[in-house]
């Protein structure tokens, strides 16, 4: 547990410093324990580092491709309450399918690395292999809380273990789907506003076109706007709405209203702009998400 215990740590600080998104230059080489360099992952998905003897540390979700899709059909169960992880290849009794057995049946916490774009990771840990598949080629994975681990399953009661660890799944499954959402969005936008066209990471948001309480809420670029932090909160609020044809209208109450410069030239001076959107067809705002978002605008305009 001494060297499982030490990369978590390595990677609570190295999470801090980088704002949640690791860089793979920062996990491939690992970190130094005892005098001896521990690798974090390695080019497949189940990685069991040479001072461990029979278990893996870590498991990896690949990061999609440019077209949006990965490589390995891991993925979120329809509630998100678990992670169904891929077998290393079709065989059940690969060495790589073996170790992560073994992990499962002696209940050790790993790492879960999920890779948002080319060299970029969310890491998530510790994560408990609770369940195995052979006939769909998965295991079945849980988050939990670092403050558990090591606990004895039995001094809380495996009642209790399992409906935390689902809760806190479900949280988990959220958080890397925002963090992917922003991290994409803003990369299709070459991390600009698409009104104000404003270029300053720290004040740009991924805003959902149709918002993610809606059952057509999905984290996907084409349902994403790079918006400067101003027009994000004028969006949700209904200040504005973009029309299916990309033309931003300012609700007429805002149009009528006077107070101010910022007022003037921060929100009534859009209206009837255009916004800038990507050039790839498949990152540009879908026209059904429009669609929607407007509708839902024209509505809170009457109210």
């Amino acid at each position: 547990m001494a060297v499982r215990l030490a990369a978590f740590n390595f990677l609570e600080e190295q999470s801090r410093i980088h704002a949640g998104v690791i860089p793979a230059s920062t996990l491939r080489p690992g970190f130094v324990f005892r005098g001896q360099r521990i690798k974090l992952m390695g080019p497949q998905g189940i990685f069991k580092p040479a001072i461990l003897n029979d278990m893996p540390l870590s498991i990896t979700t690949a990061p999609p491709d440019d077209r949006g899709d990965r490589p390995y059909a891991d993925g979120f169960s329809p509630i998100g309450d678990v992670l169904l992880y891929r077998y290393r290849g079709t065989n059940p009794k690969h060495p790589d399918n073996v170790r992560l057995r073994i992990a499962m049946q002696r209940r050790r916490p790993l790492i879960y690395f999920h890779g948002l774009m080319k060299g970029q990771y969310c890491a998530a840990w510790p994560v408990f292999v609770v369940g195995d598949e052979p006939q769909s080629l998965c295991f079945r994975v849980e988050f939990d809380d670092a403050g558990y681990v090591g606990r004895s399953i039995s001094a809380i009661g495996e009642g209790v273990e399992d409906a935390r660890r689902k809760y806190i799944t479900v949280a988990t499954r959220h958080r890397l789907h925002q963090v992917s959402f922003r991290l994409r969005v803003l990369q299709a936008y070459r991390r600009t506003c698409a009104l104000c066209r404003l270029r300053h990471d720290e004040l740009l948001d991924a805003a959902h076109i149709v918002p993610d309480s809606d059952p057509l809420g999905e984290p996907l670029v084409s349902n994403g706007l790079a918006l400067c932090k101003l027009h994000h909160a004028a969006f949700d609020r209904d200040f504005l709405g973009v029309r299916p044809d990309l033309v931003v209208e300012i609700r007429p109450d805002i149009l009528d209203e006077t107070d101010g410069p910022m007022l003037v030239h921060g929100l009534q001076g859009f209206h009837g702009r255009t916004i800038w959107t990507p050039s790839h067809p498949r990152q540009k705002p879908r026209a059904e998400f429009l669609e929607r978002r407007y509708e839902l605008f024209r509505e809170a305009a009457k109210s």
